[in-house]
């Protein structure tokens, strides 16, 4: 299954049925809270945002050239 055919993508579509006959608009999915460093108990973290377009094929919305590093959030801890 594609992640734009999921129950918020067709709600979305329902309510801004102009947004989806405009095939140059672009779908993104945001991806936050991650830690490169794979461990939460060391005393420095660093948190990625990460764009994703799924407006492409579903072999290619996941695949790390269509991903785009968009923030970096340095920190002692997680945001929030």
């Amino acid at each position: 299954m594609h992640p734009s055919d999921s129950e918020a993508w067709k709600h979305f579509n329902n309510v801004h049925p102009h947004f989806l006959v405009e095939s140059r608009n672009v779908h993104l999915g945001l991806c936050i809270g991650f830690n490169p460093f794979g461990s939460f108990a060391t005393p420095y973290s660093c948190w990625l945002v990460i764009l994703t377009v799924y407006n492409l094929l579903p072999g290619m919305c996941v695949r790390s050239e269509f991903m785009f590093l968009s923030t970096v959030i340095p920190g002692l801890s997680s945001p929030g």
